[in-house]
């Protein structure tokens, strides 16, 4: 029988051998004084430099280390996902592993996260990046997240957070979806907030994002919007859709069809190509909103996922969590 493990430190790495000494150096020196059980989980990415023999000579030295070594480079969401999953501890925080982020900022999101709150959010409100190339971009892309998601935080992109553990095993990630993680929090019925931390110039090597990072995020947005609202009832947009399109078409074919009868002929109109495309447009939405809701159906039964979330049941006045 293994110790429980109160806190779990999860870090996706991609070549920054030279940050990671003083990485682990500082996140012990930050979870060891607050007397709580931890392990720290670094993923390591797929580098090209010498990362992984580093966390391999680390973790030979440092029992709390858990080093995780991907075979190839699967992205920052996939290692994330793979320390999420790999980890113990109750209380899973994460940052990123480029020393921007500060681990003595830990203990503050996990004591936030214990007043009652699934998940806090880091917010890097001095943030010291360039102002055109990283800040300017970040925040209209954080207007945008909160206006489409409905969920306003002010620094989506701090990958500084802490979580409660069974908000995370209800989430599955792929794409760019790290980012969306309060999102998706929320479509849970998480409770969110978020708190000022502490952001650090990087010290070693070349940030990893770059334009095209901004795109894929925008598809995710998309994603992330749709499952916001539809996950559960798809049928709800294609066949809302589908419906607008059918009722088009029928009354654009009445409106020709007495044109017909008054002699004139239609055949050559561009409007009677219109009510087809709209009639075989809104078969095929409706279509797509049925297949769509089989779809969640399976999706929720194979999986044994359930559409609702308790967070607790009173039973005679006691409180089961």
């Amino acid at each position: 029988m293994t110790n429980p493990i109160d806190i779990s430190v999860v870090i996706p790495i991609f070549n920054e051998e030279d940050s990671l000494p003083q990485l682990v150096e500082q996140l012990l020196a930050a979870m060891r004084p607050i007397e709580e059980s931890f392990e720290l989980v670094l993923v390591n990415d797929g580098s090209t430099d010498r990362s992984a023999e580093v966390l391999t000579r680390i973790s030979s030295e440092v029992p709390e280390l858990v080093c995780v070594l991907l075979r190839k480079n699967y992205g920052q969401t996939a290692a994330m996902a793979a320390g999420f999953d790999l980890s113990q501890g109750e209380i899973i925080v994460s940052l990123d592993g480029d020393l921007q982020n500060d681990p003595a900022d830990i203990p503050l999101v996990v004591s936030r996260l214990r007043e009652g709150f699934d998940l806090v959010s880091g917010w890097r409100y001095q943030r010291q990046d360039a102002a055109i190339q990283r800040k300017l971009p970040s925040r209209i892309a954080n207007r945008l997240i909160g206006i489409v998601t409905g969920v306003r935080l002010h620094d989506y992109g701090c990958s500084l957070k802490a979580y409660r553990r069974e908000v995370l095993s209800d989430m599955r990630l792929y794409g760019e979806l790290h980012r969306f993680l309060p999102v998706l929090a929320n479509i849970e019925g998480a409770r969110i907030t978020e708190v000022k931390v502490n952001h650090r110039a990087r010290q070693y090597g070349n940030s990893k994002y770059g334009i095209d990072r901004t795109f894929r995020v925008l598809m995710d947005l998309l994603t992330v919007w749709f499952m916001n609202r539809f996950l559960t009832r798809p049928m709800y947009v294609f066949g809302f859709g589908g419906i607008l399109s059918i009722v088009g078409s029928l009354l654009v074919s009445a409106y020709l069809f007495i044109v017909k009868l008054s002699g004139e002929d239609i055949g050559n109109r561009p409007l009677l190509t219109f009510a087809l495309v709209l009639g075989i447009a809104g078969v095929q939405l409706f279509c797509f909103g049925l297949l769509g809701e089989l779809q969640i159906r399976t999706y929720h039964e194979s999986q044994g996922r359930p559409i609702y979330r308790i967070r607790a049941t009173l039973r005679g006045g006691r409180r089961d969590s």
